[in-house]
């Protein structure tokens, strides 16, 4: 599919759903949507993943067949400067898929362009109406299951679950990657947004989705939040219980001290975190830290490399910079 994809003012740094769908999707990318960058290419901020123009509107956009929008903001909220471009996209007959928690299908004036010129309204984030309760059974699954957890959001969970099937797949496992946020979802086509599912169901529904893929080696579960955030930690636990994980791979941002957006709250040490995460998932799984994923895209080279080695021994594991450095073999021997 031809796309366009909406991240205004807000890439390359909070724009995660445009830089995952350029860095593993499958979708054409034709033209990236942002005001402050136009002019610009998407590899002059992003090097290492699909190229395409950067413009100012949609009007600018050549010929698509969807306008996705690439930001995920904090609660999941409507911007109304978005509006113009999602309403020229509908009146082009494109359709609009979004990750928003404000469902486009419930805006009226989308709704009727919608019916009026062809173009669907795919809100991501709508979960599915048959969900349960967990049952207690991902653990049955034949596949190792594989769960990344962070110390935050945004400290590359996504990230780490794409470079970690992909390393696998290259060395023979079938893998895959089970995604239980919106961008997963988007760059996937399938799916479970996790954080909006009613909390009793939440744990059943990343069950449903450990259990659905057959006959792989690997499954990687895209984790949500941390354990420890102040707003997001129901959803961390949901997925650690829900998916019965084998392993966990712990995911952190180098030199990030404290909560994003919740300033006063300190981040535990990650190998204090670490054994957050083993103590909760010992009674339902059992599943220890067994490799870990640090962010070092503020650092130069020489200090990345460092900070790999010390985060390494301070969870008492093999970690890798999985974007900067690959996925080393004793990373995956420890996951086996």
């Amino acid at each position: 599919m031809q796309v366009a994809v909406l991240a205004h003012e807000s890439f390359p740094d909070r724009a995660k759903t445009a830089v995952g769908l350029l860095r593993y999707g499958d979708h054409e990318v034709r033209a990236l949507v942002d005001q402050e960058h136009a002019g610009d290419r998407v590899n002059n901020h992003l090097p290492d993943v699909q190229d395409a123009p950067i413009v100012a509107s949609m009007a600018d956009v050549p010929e698509v067949e969807a306008l996705v929008i690439g930001i995920a903001p904090i609660g999941g909220a409507f911007d109304e400067s978005w509006r113009p471009d999602v309403r020229a996209a509908l009146e082009r007959g494109c359709d609009v898929f979004s990750g928003l928690h404000d469902f486009l299908e419930d805006d009226e004036e989308f709704a009727a362009l919608s019916a009026e010129h062809g173009g669907q309204l795919m809100d991501l984030r709508k979960p599915p109406e048959d969900l349960t309760v967990a049952g207690g059974t991902a653990g049955d699954v034949d596949a190792t299951v594989v769960t990344t957890v962070g110390t935050d959001c945004s400290t590359g969970k996504m990230t780490a679950s794409y470079e970690l099937r992909d390393a696998a797949r290259e060395r023979g496992l079938d893998a895959a990657v089970v995604p239980t946020g919106q961008t997963g979802v988007a760059i996937e086509g399938w799916g479970i947004v996790v954080d909006r599912v009613i909390s009793d169901y939440a744990a059943g529904a990343v069950e449903r989705l450990v259990e659905t893929p057959e006959g792989l080696d690997v499954l990687f579960v895209e984790g949500q939040g941390a354990l420890t955030h102040p707003a997001y930690s129901g959803v961390t636990t949901s997925i650690l219980h829900g998916s019965a994980p084998d392993a966990l791979v712990l995911c952190h941002e180098a030199g990030r001290e404290a909560v994003h957006g919740y300033e006063s709250f300190a981040i535990p040490s990650p190998g204090t975190y670490a054994d957050i995460y083993e103590r909760l998932s010992g009674p339902v799984s059992g599943a220890s830290v067994v490799a870990g994923a640090l962010n070092t895209a503020g650092l130069d080279a020489d200090a990345a490399d460092a900070a790999v080695g010390a985060y390494s021994e301070a969870i008492d594991a093999p970690a890798t910079d999985p974007v900067r450095d690959g996925v080393p073999e004793a990373m995956l021997e420890a996951i086996r």
